[in-house]
């Protein structure tokens, strides 16, 4: 199937199913060549979406319990068109407009969506790359502070092999910096992410997810032991691997007590 004849996918976060429900009818309604994959009913579910569908479009509720619909466009595949979906507020619609993002107002109104629609339509068909979030998410935060980041990076979509797949961070061993991407270990297998190893640091739960060199997070739920050689180097032992990750002389005070 050439590009030009592939279908459209998107997903729909809203913890209000009613609403959620209401978008997916009027979206069927004015393009009707979507595929509406899914409808997650919060945060959590919708990183998993977008993970397991990679879909094209995500629309996204701003105010959702647990991770924030801007939560979840941060952990998004930078390929993927964000649209917002809000209830009116003066300066969270400045923001979007100085930022020129995609977003539409609760309650939806087909004018307004159509608009939309026929934007994302324009930008796949010539395979536009999807607007940059980073200053718009910071325009947003810094105009209203309660959507300031609240939740934490919850599933990773990497590459094993030739496949993709979905991994709970609950799984992941540790992370290490791999060029531009960033090596992912579970207890079974080695995958790779594509997001630098920097930009996961502020994404992980700093109380579960420990930086211990300058290329490497490790998951202390997964760490079994400690070892200090006769030098005073530092490294660490997995439940569930053989090998042993340094701690770099910058961290090692983290483990006096282990």
């Amino acid at each position: 199937m050439s590009d030009s004849e592939r279908i459209p996918t998107a997903i729909i976060a809203d913890d209000e199913s009613r609403l959620a429900a209401f978008l997916k009818e009027r979206l069927a309604l004015l393009w009707p060549e979507l595929l509406v994959a899914g409808i997650a009913a919060n945060g959590a579910e919708a990183q998993a979406m977008l993970a397991s569908e990679a879909p094209d479009i995500a629309f996204l509720d701003i105010r959702m319990p647990g991770l924030s619909g801007l939560d979840v466009a941060r952990s998004a595949d930078a390929s993927v068109h964000v649209v917002f979906v809000t209830a009116y507020d003066e300066h969270a619609v400045d923001a979007f407009e100085r930022e020129a993002c995609d977003y539409v107002l609760k309650p939806v109104s087909d004018e307004r969506l159509a608009i939309t629609c026929e934007r994302l339509k324009r930008r796949i068909a010539d395979r536009e790359p999807a607007a940059g979030l980073a200053t718009a998410l910071a325009a947003l935060a810094q105009a209203v502070p309660s959507l300031r980041p609240t939740g934490r990076l919850a599933w990773l979509r990497a590459a094993v092999g030739q496949e993709v797949r979905l991994i709970s961070v609950d799984d992941v061993c540790y992370f290490e910096a791999n060029d531009k991407y960033t090596s992912v270990f579970t207890a079974d297998s080695e995958a790779l992410l594509r997001t630098p190893l920097k930009d996961l640091v502020g994404q992980l739960d700093p109380d579960r997810f420990w930086q211990v060199h300058r290329g490497t997070i490790v998951n202390l739920a997964h760490v079994v032991s400690t070892r200090r050689d006769l030098a005073g180097r530092v490294t660490l032992g997995f439940k569930s691997r053989s090998e042993r990750v340094a701690v770099s002389r910058a961290f090692a005070h983290r483990f006096k007590q282990m």
